[in-house]
């Protein structure tokens, strides 16, 4: 990421991380709310490639981090693992041209995060985040970063200072990708 990218992200992180902290806390379904941070890490990783995918996820991660009772660092390795790993998948050459790609690596990055979390954090010494809800967590999460994937992956294409071509998702995804 370079230093004229860094401050525009920074603003995508700080406007989801409020919207995290105030609107997704209240709308539950179930019993669980949306995590938009988790969105942004898939969304940077489809924007920006695998590196600017882990860098967005570890920040976000540590940012909601300071707001959670849960080990501090377990939002931030889930937030870097999520943002790679969409990365890679653009990286490796996957058909993005459907327009299913971008909501369903969104939803099912949720999906991963939400389950790798609650392993993890249960792995950490708390053992009360593998419960009869996660299932309702993983749905409710996938579901909404599905919706907004195309919303957070433009906020990225943007803070990344790439071009939004038409109204489909494009743009180079990695250095020499060109739709």
């Amino acid at each position: 990421m370079t230093s004229k990218e860094a401050p525009r992200a920074l603003l995508v992180l700080v406007v989801v991380l409020v919207l995290q902290l105030t609107v997704a806390l209240d709308l539950r379904v179930a019993g669980a709310h949306p995590d938009l941070i988790l969105g942004l890490a898939a969304a940077a990783g489809l924007a920006g490639g695998t590196q600017r995918g882990a860098i967005v996820g570890f920040f976000s991660g540590v940012a909601i981090d300071l707001f959670l009772p849960t080990p501090f660092g377990l939002s931030a390795l889930v937030g870097t693992g999520i943002g790679a790993a969409a990365g890679q998948l653009v990286a490796a050459g996957v058909d993005r041209t459907n327009w299913l790609f971008v909501p369903g690596v969104a939803a099912l990055g949720g999906a991963i995060g939400v389950i790798m979390f609650a392993v993890l954090g249960a792995v950490l010494g708390q053992p009360n985040m593998l419960t009869v809800g996660l299932g309702a967590a993983v749905g409710v999460v996938a579901v909404v970063n599905g919706t907004l994937a195309y919303l957070l992956v433009r906020a990225c294409n943007w803070a990344f200072g790439q071009e939004v071509v038409g109204s489909a998702w494009r743009g180079p995804l990695v250095p020499g990708d060109r739709p």
